[in-house]
C-alpha cells in the first residue's frame, strides 16, 4: 500500500512539473508611458490561450504567464496609448501606434507569418522585445 501511494505521489508531482513553465516578457523601447500594453499568447495552433494588459514604467513593460506546458507559443502586442482597446491606423491601414511580435519578427508589407514569431518554450524563459513605430 506504501507503495502505491509512493506510486501515485511520483505520477502527481511529475505531471505538475511538466506544466511549470514561466515566460516573462520585457517590451523596451515604448515611446512614451501613455496607455498600456495589450498583449497576446497564441499556441502552436493560432489559438489566443492567454491575454494581459500591462503598465508602462520608464518606457518599458514586464509581464509574466505562469504554470505553461512545454511547447511552442506566440506573442502578438500593442502599444494603446489612447486606451481604445484597438490598434489606431492611418487611412492606409498603417498602424499610427507601437505593434510587434514575438522574436521582434516584422514583415514586408502587412502582419509577419505565424512561423517567423513562433518560439519553443521547454523551461522558464525570458524574451525582449521591442515594438515599431
Amino acid at each position: 500500500m506504501k507503495r502505491f501511494t509512493l506510486l501515485i505521489c511520483l505520477l502527481l508531482l511529475t505531471r505538475l512539473a511538466s506544466g511549470q513553465c514561466i515566460l516573462e516578457i520585457e517590451i523596451s523601447g515604448i515611446r512614451n508611458n501613455k496607455g498600456e500594453i495589450l498583449l497576446q499568447l497564441f499556441n502552436e495552433n493560432q489559438k489566443v490561450i492567454g491575454q494581459q494588459k500591462g503598465v508602462i514604467e520608464n518606457n518599458n513593460c514586464k509581464m509574466k504567464f505562469t504554470n505553461l506546458k512545454p511547447g511552442k507559443y506566440a506573442v502578438r502586442y500593442f502599444h494603446d496609448e489612447n486606451l481604445s482597446q484597438k490598434l489606431e491606423t492611418n487611412g492606409l491601414g498603417i498602424p499610427k501606434e507601437g505593434y510587434g511580435y514575438s522574436n521582434n519578427a516584422a514583415g514586408l508589407f502587412g502582419p509577419p507569418s505565424f512561423d517567423k514569431w513562433i518560439f519553443e518554450l521547454n523551461g522558464n524563459r525570458k524574451i525582449q522585445l521591442k515594438p515599431t513605430y
